[in-house]
């Protein structure tokens, strides 16, 4: 048994209902009222928001009073951390390319460690690493934002790195892959999958890890273009800095000749698009010919799909011997593959399209050849010989520098100038931190976008600031029209009762396997309002009482999109080597 949103006239191929409106351009409809209603229908937000950036965590750090301190002076991070700063930490730097080592080596000396944590980008990873601990016979607690396994005994965490805990104190610590996201931005659907210092949307939480954990070790790996930054921004912190660089592991030889045709294609490549409808349409192709079965990644399939399509792929028992995936394999995912092909090196990133950058190129292309794999020696090439240039001059080229990192105020700054503006909402406060801030040269405000937009909405609720707060970090897509509806429905229903009750949103209905990829879209959209609500019951347990039905709830989708990714009912092929005529600059 599953759930539909909302009971009302009409359900959907796998029952979820939908609202018929006189409005058809939109399927989905939530009960709210009316004034909540209209800024997802009509408000749209249609705010500038070119400076509106970031979000934070509860960090109740601070001082000064209301009528004298300087709310909007971010010069200082450093002392938001009193614990961190009482420390003399040991830092090092683990620098290299993909497949060099430089987290095995870095987790070797968590293996070692007394106490620890690792933190990483992408839950992926912090499930990879609370495993590896585990199995090593070292206790290792798992906590995300939507998720916390608690091992008996343990004095290790593995967490994502928004959960770091900087009012402990570890012997070791890891930040994983902190270079910056300026370097590597995702699709719009994966951006709040990922965290690192530099990211316009939530690199605040990596500086905040940087700055804040109390450790005598602290562990960072990631690309060498951090390192200037990272030794800047902690000359005033008085840890000792130390940088170890590494070379790639395994050949990564870019070839000479594109990927023609669909014959071309042969076990263990994996195929790189920018668009969920182009992997499907890849996909359909490669199949087509009838000689290879294909395994599919992208951002917004949720983290389980993810990691059981990659363990399909790399088990060289099956017959899905081929990967059609996104940039999302650029991180959090241990994939052995031989040869990488971009479709194309241009993308669409929320605003323009352009071209890849040297990082993106360099991170992708990496995940070809691991170390000690089936296919040790990774190989790279195009499907469009135009584009042959632009890989090989990346290839060769360093990551560009990266300059600053991300920042936003603590909690504890936006409650303290709330309560000298008590009249001002959340949206207000945010507007006038992002406007105004005093900062560093080694910083700047992180995207808070989407948070902007989230506190518009709850603003209009009676609720307190910190559940507003709450709400606003809450790891919503409120660009995506089911999730956003979702998001709306649960704060609208616990400003009123302060209990939200699953079933009252979501009506029994059986589901089905959707047949197309818009009816997969949708299947999605319902697995984020499900892992919204556990992410909101475990932080607001009395009040979200149904963690095990949306935990029950996630796991039917997580199947039901695995046997859409195995049948065969998909879209009509295109052309293997179809393209978009357009001109390359020369190198």
């Amino acid at each position: 048994m599953a759930y539909s949103l909302l009971r009302i006239r009409k359900v959907s191929p796998f029952g979820i209902s939908r609202v018929l409106q006189a409005d058809k351009a939109s399927l989905w409809r939530f009960h709210l009222e009316p004034e909540c209603a209209q800024f997802l229908r009509f408000g749209v937000f249609t705010r500038n928001y070119g400076k509106i950036l970031g979000s934070s965590h509860y960090d109740f750090t601070g001082s000064g009073s209301t009528s004298s301190f300087d709310f909007t002076d971010l010069t200082c991070p450093h002392t938001w951390y009193p614990i961190a700063r009482r420390k003399k930490r040991k830092v090092i730097l683990h620098v290299g390319p993909t497949n060099s080592g430089k987290t095995y080596n870095a987790l070797k000396q968590l293996e070692r460690s007394s106490s620890g944590v690792y933190c990483g980008p992408l839950r992926l990873l912090a499930w990879e690493v609370a495993k590896r601990l585990n199995k090593a016979n070292v206790p290792c607690d798992l906590i995300t934002g939507q998720e916390k396994e608690l091992v008996e005994g343990a004095n290790h965490k593995s967490v994502t790195v928004e959960m770091a805990d900087v009012t402990s104190v570890y012997d070791c610590a890891i930040i994983d892959e902190i270079q910056a996201s300026l370097a590597f931005p995702l699709a719009e659907e994966e951006i709040r999958q990922l965290t690192m210092v530099g990211c316009k949307q939530r690199g605040f939480s990596f500086t905040r890890a940087l700055l804040g954990i109390a450790a005598n070790e602290l562990h960072l790996c990631g690309d060498p273009a951090v390192v200037p930054l990272i030794e800047d921004i902690l000359k005033v912190t008085g840890d000792d800095v130390e940088v170890l660089t590494y070379e790639r592991l395994s050949p990564l030889v870019p070839l000479k000749v594109p990927v023609r045709s669909v014959s071309d294609i042969k076990t263990g490549d994996c195929l790189v698009t920018f668009s969920r409808k182009d992997i499907y349409r890849h996909k359909n192709t490669i199949e087509k010919a009838g000689k290879h079965l294909c395994s599919v990644v992208y951002g917004s399939l949720p983290p389980e799909t993810r990691t059981a399509q990659a363990t399909r792929f790399n088990d060289a028992t099956n017959d899905f011997d081929v990967l059609v995936a996104s940039d999302a394999i650029g991180m959090g995912l241990n994939l052995n593959i031989s040869r990488i092909i971009f479709s194309t090196l241009e993308k669409f990133d929320g605003t323009e399209t352009r071209d890849l950058t040297v990082s993106e190129i360099k991170q992708i292309a990496g995940r070809a050849g691991r170390f000690r794999s089936q296919f040790p020696v990774g190989e790279v090439t195009c499907l469009h010989k135009e584009d042959l240039p632009l890989l090989h001059s990346s290839l060769k080229s360093p990551s560009p520098i990266i300059e600053r990192a991300g920042l936003f105020p603590t909690y504890d700054l936006l409650s303290r100038y709330s309560q000298a503006h008590p009249k001002l909402g959340l949206y207000k406060i945010l507007e006038h931190f992002v406007e105004n801030a005093k900062l560093s040269s080694n910083y700047f405000i992180s995207n808070v976008e989407d948070m902007m937009k989230a506190a518009a909405l709850v603003d209009e609720l009676p609720l307190k600031l910190q559940d507003k707060y709450l709400f606003v970090v809450s790891p919503v897509d409120i660009n995506d029209e089911i999730s956003g509806r979702g998001f709306a429905q649960f704060a609208q229903n616990y400003s009123k009762t302060r209990v939200v009750k699953l079933r009252e949103i979501l009506s029994d209905d059986t589901v089905k396997v959707p047949r197309t990829p818009t009816e997969l879209k949708e299947l999605e959209s319902i697995h984020k309002v499900l892992d919204l609500y556990v992410w909101l019951s475990l932080r607001l347990e009395d009040s979200f009482p149904d963690r095990e039905v949306a935990t029950s709830q996630k796991s039917i989708c997580n199947v039901l999109i695995e046997q859409f990714l195995e049948a065969n009912r998909l879209i009509s092929p295109i052309p293997f080597s179809s393209k978009k005529l357009r001109s390359r600059r020369k190198f």
